[in-house]
């Protein structure tokens, strides 16, 4: 059963992870978002990176990425209605969030080995399923032969991140524009 002052702690810490980071945000600061007293915490969560870990799983299991495995969407199509899920998601909360995975990973270092760990598979995770769709794609013509696709799958991944982190700096959709463009004509096999 769910505690409404767990709840009120988790939902802070997401705030705050994804506003402020994971080593510019304390206990302190998460609690006091979250109204309540810092002793709190510790009947929920043992450790920051405990709940950091929960706060990226959440984050994981809503970024849509089952958009990938549709297969009542042709295989180029699942990779744009996937990436344009985020960018309906940065819009909404006004382009200065940016994506937890990358504002993570950014932070990531050995004295978060459990975070780093879960980072480095989640981005694992995120490039198989993606490459398997490239691979489908080029199988009936829909994406370009020639292109390896989990290297190509993992170099969406990081452009997408640095995309992400210029949006935040510009605090616009222009560079979330400018992958989709670039990225679909990378990927679209066009007869000549």
């Amino acid at each position: 059963m769910a505690s409404p002052t767990r709840d009120k702690i988790f939902a802070a810490a997401q705030d705050r992870f994804q506003a402020l980071g994971y080593s510019a945000c304390g206990v302190q600061q998460i609690v006091d978002a979250a109204g309540v007293p810092k002793g709190s915490f510790y009947n929920y969560f043992k450790t920051k990176e405990g709940l950091a870990l929960e706060v990226l799983e959440t984050y994981v299991a809503s970024s849509k990425r089952e958009i990938l495995s549709n297969a009542a969407l042709s295989p180029l199509t699942r990779i744009r209605e996937h990436f344009r899920f985020f960018i309906s998601r940065y819009e909404k909360d006004g382009f200065d969030k940016g994506c937890l995975i990358g504002n993570l990973s950014a932070e990531s270092s050995d004295s978060v080995p459990l975070l780093r760990e879960a980072l480095k598979d989640s981005l694992s995770t995120w490039a198989d399923l993606l490459a398997r769709v490239i691979a489908e794609g080029q199988e009936i013509g829909e994406i370009k032969s020639g292109l390896e696709p989990l290297e190509m799958a993992r170099f969406l991944i990081n452009s997408w991140e640095g995309t992400v982190l210029r949006m935040k700096v510009m605090n616009d959709r222009r560079s979330l524009d400018d992958f989709m463009s670039i990225a679909m004509r990378l990927l679209e096999y066009r007869r000549d």
